[in-house]
């Protein structure tokens, strides 16, 4: 299977980590061998409550017994996608009333996008240096990190750029401008999280000048920071939300969400303004209820920042200089990039999960499932501080 997969499946890098999976549950993930892993990355934030959780495999099964993919996304009422829809609003504040469900977070991000320009009538859409909202096109275009996009361009235009936190760059939105697209937390950056009222001083400037605020909520949402949704921490309230990863509970899914006004102006003028064959598929779109329903419904939320806490009292070592971050969305800055390389791929080794981030080289993610308990958030930071003992020795 190792020579199929480099043979006849696409690789991002050219040095994948390429652990063969045999299944997964809980907490863990085995290998081929059997060999069980700790997994402190969660599908990258998106396993919110870890593997095979026995209510998202209810849903799914049961859904998989009524239909499939049955029509294109809007068309018919098919009540997975409605309850959904309805669950989040009923977790959101005003205007955040009416849901577009897409398969990804980056097609989110297009529809949130493409709603903001056709709203405003307006063209310029500001972004943050260090940003990351995903991979397609219009996503890469906001993607404040011109080494990952230089070999795409061109990219859609009238893109301008801000520093995240600065307040004096916040004069650059204008009445040019159509919105706004900020991560609540920085993800690619290295979990950078506003601070000073930051994202308050941007939603007052969007306001002064009627551009729309866009939050990426990607990562940050459905737990992760303590909070159901992080911009709950920071006093501002976005006029698009955009969610996709822990929605999923393991399955593919995005969103925006909006007011009715905004939304509705993507039924004409043009009609079909935003379309999908497979948004709000009903066996994800049932996944996703579930995963809500149990986060919701539970103390997850609550626990998250207690397990915070246990990371942090555990995850110390004179190579860490810093942990970032809240919750369970949190990231270990370590003395140079080559030592966060060694611990991904030792601790890999000692069969503990973790990753990179996309632009600061120096972090290690830290960002396991909800639910993992206390003993093995204890047991994955002792095998990141034997493994930071061996380098130092």
């Amino acid at each position: 299977m190792n020579t199929d997969f480099f043979t006849y499946q696409a690789q991002t890098t050219p040095h994948p980590l390429a652990m063969t999976v045999s299944h997964a549950e809980g907490s863990y993930i085995y290998d081929s061998n059997q060999k069980a892993y700790l997994d402190f990355v969660a599908g990258v934030s998106a396993c919110s409550l870890g593997h095979k959780h026995p209510k998202v495999v209810a849903a799914i099964k049961n859904q998989l017994d009524r239909y499939l993919h049955v029509m294109v996304y809007g068309e018919y009422i098919q009540q997975p996608a409605v309850d959904l829809a309805k669950l989040l609003a009923s977790h959101l504040p005003k205007p955040l009333e009416k849901t577009y469900l897409t398969n990804s977070g980056t097609e989110a991000i297009e529809g949130a996008l493409k709603l903001a320009r056709r709203v405003t009538d307006r063209s310029e859409i500001v972004a943050a240096h260090h940003a990351y909202h995903g991979n397609t096109m219009g996503s890469m275009s906001v993607m404040g990190y011109e080494e990952r996009k230089r070999a795409f361009r061109p990219l859609i235009p009238d893109v301008s750029f801000i520093q995240f936190n600065t307040v004096e760059d916040l004069s650059h939105i204008t009445t040019k401008t159509a919105a706004v697209i900020l991560e609540t937390i920085q993800g690619g950056a290295g979990f950078i999280e506003p601070k000073d009222g930051y994202l308050t001083k941007v939603r007052e400037r969007c306001d002064q000048v009627g551009a729309l605020l866009i939050l990426d909520e990607i990562q940050p949402g459905f737990g992760r920071t303590g909070k159901l949704f992080g911009f709950e921490h920071f006093d501002c309230t976005p006029d698009i939300l955009v969610t996709g990863k822990g929605l999923g509970g393991g399955m593919p899914i995005g969103a925006f969400t909006t007011s009715a006004e905004f939304m509705d102006q993507l039924q004409e003028h043009p009609k079909l303004g935003h379309i999908t064959t497979f948004g709000g598929h009903p066996v994800i779109a049932a996944a996703a209820l579930a995963t809500v329903k149990e986060i919701t419904e539970s103390n997850l939320i609550a626990l998250t920042l207690e397990k915070e806490q246990l990371v942090r009292k555990h995850l110390q070592h004179p190579l860490i200089s810093e942990i970032r971050g809240r919750g369970l969305m949190l990231a270990a800055i370590l003395a140079s990039s080559e030592i966060a390389n060694q611990v991904v791929l030792k601790c890999q080794d000692e069969g503990l999960i973790l990753f990179w981030l996309l632009f600061e080289p120096k972090a290690i993610r830290i960002t396991p499932p909800l639910t993992i308990s206390n003993e093995d958030i204890i047991k994955g930071c002792r095998i990141i501080t034997n493994v930071l003992e061996e380098l130092s020795a």
